[in-house]
């Protein structure tokens, strides 16, 4: 019923891609959860940037275990080409999962932020690098301007939401199940003023189930657009528009909260940077197209934000 809301859920599986060994890199660890791909190009003083994932257990190479697109790593490569050096890392839920130690109630929205942060410190006095950025993708857009706060030299959002997760997925339901959108309202509301919701349609069920409400409660208590207006560095907003997940209002609600953001929409781009000239078919099967490359004009809108600055 709902198409595209699953974007916001925490699933339980998850694909790990193997790496490409045509290029200079390194595997990193940073404290006990946090495992990535660190790539180098060859030059003096490279810019790094570092990649936030979006929501689920996505790994470093933007994938899951149904959806194997390479989107982060297809992006990290064609960086690396342009000199640019990236470091992708597994969301800590892929971690625990490993371990075997998942538990929906205690996965919390300020977590992926610690773990963000903690990458930022840990390359952000590495004299490798000339400038250290911070690129949120989806979910990870949020998760990355709040920890960009901690000293990034810039930043970057692609397809990331302007608006608090309530209000997004409430304005989901108003245009693919509007039957649910004023159930799904108050919900949200009890939510936020309890701690609890309760009354919620069985329609909507994954999202309020009660094992992940103190997960979305977390994560409510995020603004966007007030987290961007905090930073005082370059800030590159990024969207396309065959984005099913995330529309172009977001990103110019975004934008709009840091009057010198650059925001960019780029034509054809959907949410996992891909081309889509066709349906709203083709660009479903985009997410388990594991060759499709990213855009051109994605590459080229980063390389000139960073070069610009």
């Amino acid at each position: 019923m709902i198409r595209y809301l699953s974007v916001f859920l925490i699933l339980i599986s998850l694909t790990l891609s193997a790496q490409n060994d045509n290029y200079r890199s390194e595997e990193v660890k940073i404290g006990s959860l946090i495992e990535g791909t660190l790539m180098i190009p060859e030059v003096d003083d490279p810019s790094l940037v570092i990649m936030i994932a979006g929501s689920g257990p996505t790994d470093r190479n933007g994938n899951q275990a149904m959806q194997k697109n390479n989107s982060l790593r297809f992006l990290a490569e064609a960086l690396y080409k342009e000199n640019i050096a990236t470091f992708r890392y597994d969301k800590r839920i892929i971690k625990i999962m490993k371990m075997g130690q998942i538990d929906e109630t205690k996965i919390d929205f300020a977590h992926f932020v610690e773990d963000a942060r903690e990458v930022l410190a840990h390359f952000r006095n590495d004299e490798r690098f000339g400038k250290v950025v911070i690129l949120g993708h989806s979910q990870g857009s949020l998760v990355g301007m709040i920890a960009a706060q901690d000293g990034a030299d810039a930043y970057i959002s692609i397809a990331g939401a302007g608006q608090a997760i309530d209000d997004v997925i409430v304005a989901q339901l108003a245009q693919q199940a509007p039957g649910l959108e004023e159930n799904a309202r108050q919900s949200f509301n009890d939510l936020r003023m309890n701690g609890v919701a309760q009354n919620y349609s069985p329609g909507l069920s994954s999202i309020f189930r009660p094992s992940i409400q103190p997960f979305i409660l977390s994560w409510m208590k995020f603004e966007p657009q007030q987290e961007l207006a905090k930073l005082n560095i370059p800030v590159l907003v990024i969207n396309g528009d065959k984005d099913l997940q995330v529309l172009v209002s977001e990103a110019e609600m975004l934008a709009a909260a840091k009057s010198d953001a650059k925001l960019v929409i780029i034509e054809n781009m959907n949410h996992i940077f891909k081309e889509i000239k066709g349906n709203d078919l083709e660009n479903q099967k985009s997410y388990n197209e594991y060759n499709r490359p990213v855009m051109p004009e994605l590459i080229e809108e980063i390389t000139s934000f960073l070069s610009s600055e």
